[in-house]
């Protein structure tokens, strides 16, 4: 007797249905891919893990996985309903006290400045929200509120309710979303041109036949051809102006996608009644070019928030993947770092990053504090002395005990500085936000105020005049006014050696009042370097610096790379003491170089006196006693004495602002003819350094190169990162040299200020355009066509008068000296 095997039935990993036979749906959740019984669980699925809430599986009980839970709004009910739990905010959110909670978060959905206003107000006014501000660059919001008062799920649930969705700010989460939001974005884009091609070339043929008396049947051709290719472009690259123009009347709140959707959707509603009719005008080139051309602004827009969003991505990359946990009886174990909990030690070997902040508990070294104060050199670091995560151990095995992780960690305070300092807004983004509400419902109320008069006196000629009216408001030649100046002055530095990231960079530079720089990596090279050799007596055929840089061949110190050049040969019997120098044995002497003290106890005899107190100074001795002095230092860029004295010529404040708490910050001040001096300052004062200059009125262009200088670069108006920065530097800055080269800062400021000129002088003509072409329309005087053809020259005005920005100015040499 055969027995048949009866395969188990499975079940619905969401919603707990049995799956169909031969259903091949499936969703990758916690990298296994688990069977969906249709495809609405499928996708309900794939949302939760897009949005990185793959926690809703792992913590749900699973006798809770009923048919009911299908329902998407009780899956969306639950996911909402975790972020109340302290585990999962553990990953995101900052206690500060019982009574106040600081969260990131990342908004879907904003597409101008009118949904940030609507938003920050909207949860502002929440009951238990202290403060609500939304970055409209970067799309992220900074939550503050009293988890006592309301739940972060009911926050949560009433963003969703105003038609946005907020996700935890994750780094690798946020990537996710951004790239799905550029194929997205690049997909509509190309759909847009290929239908704009396609039909402006039969809009010419349409209009050149109308010349030439084109026979009926193919005028109705060319018509419904042009309908075929029009319509996926309004139903499909148009798609994010319906939706958001819906979500803002729904929420009462008017944006430009308002009467964007009504100019496209009427202009492609009245081309279809023409086409059916065989009577009128059609729109279907004006239809695809608007769509095609605000796509393109959106386009670039999107872009340049990326960019600013994986700034702080980068940042949080700092922090290692993985952490050695020692147990109780000292057996390692290698596990995530963010698994790592409060009182836990681990263990750091050098070269390795230190996974969370802490407390050394065993051991001593020397730990490169680079990433958080930017200067060069390692600190030393022992028993009791705090760690910070993300900073390197550089020399010895340590043993940390964690006192921080997560959202509370120095890193992630950085990360929080930088998405404060993006989102105070500047006055002209609080003016603009202002006028954007009113200039919509302006327009609104002028084209009905004209639908409705000449319904009045001529009702078959109202629709097409208020469409002319909704063509002739639509500002293209206003908004091309700035881009366009911007554009063509950013590809000229470019050109220069200046590398613009963000669109307010020349305005900020065209009215910057004060340039204040980083020391080290910015006025200086950022290396240390031998400054000068003193010699006391000879020794050997060898000369002090192959004695030097055969000791220190073996170590990576900064202060070793600075011998490196002179090596010859190697020490042998090299013994390194902490904080202190090197000793080894070169052609059969005993050698020892560092710290006066600790060079000269070698030989017991009396400590020579140092050649200048004003400079850092080593000692090499043998047994006999001093051999030669060693000056190191950092050497200042050559180009750096110009371009300050340039900068004063241009009328001005020059000032220098650096964690460097030594006298050589004092000497490079001097040297370059800087009074404004600052010294020995810490991320966040360098942040409060600049927030208070700005509130005294004052336009800063802020120039560094380092981590540390993060906050201060996203706090200023305008910031400058170096070339030789790092690449975090770079993308949280406004701006790049890219060479390197300081005196390409007095090209970049003509530039600004002439192009402060052009966009005045486009503005004046748009506007002016506007005032004229708007009464003509609104009196019947010009048509739909006569309307987009006005626009498009107005348009080519603007961008001619633009293009002479192509030319960089030429700085006399009187103003370099």
């Amino acid at each position: 007797m055969t027995v048949m095997h009866v395969p188990e039935q499975l079940s619905c990993f969401h919603c707990g249905l049995p799956v169909p036979p031969g259903s091949d749906y499936t969703a990758v959740i916690d990298g296994k891919r688990q069977p969906m019984c249709c495809p609405g669980c499928q996708a309900v699925a794939q949302t939760i893990v897009d949005g990185g809430l793959d926690n809703f599986y792992r913590h749900r009980d699973q006798s809770n996985v009923t048919p009911l839970a299908a329902s998407a709004a009780e899956a969306a009910t639950a996911e909402l309903t975790l972020y109340d739990s302290k585990s999962v905010q553990d990953g995101f959110v900052r206690f500060v006290a019982d009574d106040h909670a600081e969260a990131t978060l990342v908004i879907e959905g904003i597409t101008c400045a009118a949904c940030v206003w609507l938003l920050e107000h909207h949860l502002s006014n929440h009951a238990g929200v202290q403060q609500f501000s939304v970055n409209l660059s970067n799309h992220r919001a900074r939550l503050v509120w009293n988890p006592q008062a309301c739940k972060l799920s009911t926050l949560f649930a009433e963003i969703g309710r105003i038609g946005y969705q907020a996700h935890p700010f994750h780094p690798n989460t946020e990537e996710v979303l951004l790239e799905q939001e550029k194929k997205r974005a690049i997909r509509r884009l190309g759909i847009a041109g290929l239908g704009m091609m396609q039909v402006m070339m039969m809009a010419i043929a349409l209009y050149a036949g109308a010349l030439q008396d084109m026979e009926e049947r193919f005028v109705e051709f060319i018509r419904w051809s042009s309908l075929v290719i029009t319509t996926p472009v309004v139903l499909y690259a148009a798609q994010p102006f319906f939706i958001a123009a819906v979500r803002d009347i729904r929420s009462r709140h008017l944006s430009m996608d308002v009467p964007v959707s009504i100019a496209i959707g009427g202009a492609y509603l009245a081309s279809i009644w023409a086409t059916l009719t065989n009577s009128g005008e059609v729109y279907y080139d004006s239809v695809t070019m608007f769509t095609f051309f605000l796509l393109i602004g959106r386009y670039v827009e999107m872009q340049a928030r990326h960019r600013t969003g994986r700034a702080g991505n980068a940042l949080m990359d700092l922090l290692p993947t993985s952490a050695m946990l020692l147990s109780a009886d000292g057996h390692e174990k290698l596990i995530p770092a963010t698994e790592l909990k409060m009182g836990d030690r681990v263990l750091v070997r050098p070269g390795h990053t230190i996974p969370a902040d802490g407390v050394i508990v065993d051991g001593r070294s020397a730990i490169n504090e680079s990433a958080l104060t930017g200067e060069y050199l390692p600190v030393t670091k022992s028993v009791d002395d705090a760690v910070v995560g993300g900073t390197i151990n550089v020399e010895h095995p340590i043993q940390v005990c964690i006192t921080e992780v997560g959202a509370n960690t120095r890193i992630s305070a950085i990360v929080g500085l930088l998405d404060r300092a993006h989102a105070e807004k500047p006055m002209t983004a609080r003016v603009a936000d202002r006028v954007a509400r009113y200039f919509v419902m302006a327009v609104l109320l002028t084209s009905v105020t004209v639908a409705t008069g000449w319904y009045l006196v001529s009702p078959e000629d109202a629709f097409w005049v208020t469409l002319s009216v909704l063509v002739v408001t639509c500002p293209c030649a206003l908004s091309l006014a700035t881009p366009t100046a911007l554009t063509a002055a950013t590809g000229t530095l470019r050109q220069q050696g200046l590398l613009i990231t963000r669109g307010h960079v020349l305005e900020g530079l065209a009215s910057a009042t004060h340039v204040i720089f980083d020391k080290t990596g910015t006025l200086t090279e950022g290396n240390l370097s031998i400054r000068k050799m003193v010699p006391i007596r000879s020794t050997t055929s060898l000369t002090p610096y192959n004695i030097a840089a055969a000791l220190e061949q073996s170590s990576e110190h900064p202060i070793a790379r600075a011998f490196h050049p002179h090596f010859t040969r190697a020490a042998d019997d090299v013994k390194v003491e902490v904080s202190a120098g090197v000793e080894g044995s070169v052609q059969g002497e005993r050698y020892r170089i560092g710290k006066p003290e600790y060079a000269a106890a070698l030989s017991g005899q009396p400590l020579p006196q140092q050649p200048d107190q004003n400079l850092q100074w080593l000692l090499l001795a043998d047994t006999q006693g001093a051999v030669a002095w060693f000056a190191l230092d950092d050497q200042i860029r050559r180009d750096a004495r110009t371009t300050v004295a340039t900068l004063k010529h241009l009328g001005l404040q020059v000032g220098m602002l650096t964690g460097d708490d030594s006298s050589s910050a004092q000497r490079v001040a001097d040297e370059l003819g800087i009074d404004a001096v600052k010294q020995g300052v810490s991320p966040d004062e360098k942040l409060a350094f600049i927030s208070q200059l700005q509130e005294q009125g004052a336009s800063v262009v802020m120039v560094g190169d380092g981590i540390n200088d993060i906050p201060v670069l996203a706090g200023a108006r305008t910031s400058i990162a170096m070339g030789s920065a790092t690449d975090l530097a770079k993308t949280s800055a406004d701006a790049v040299l890219i060479a390197s080269e300081l005196e390409r800062l007095a090209i970049a400021l003509l530039v600004a200020r002439k192009t402060r000129m052009v966009i005045r002088e486009n503005l004046s003509w748009a506007l002016l355009y506007n005032l004229v072409a708007l009464p003509l329309a609104a009196l019947g005087f010009i048509a739909p066509y006569m309307a987009a053809v006005g626009m498009s020259a107005s348009s080519l005005i603007v961008v001619g008068n633009a293009m002479r920005l192509s030319r960089p100015p030429r700085i006399r040499r009187k103003s370099q000296e």
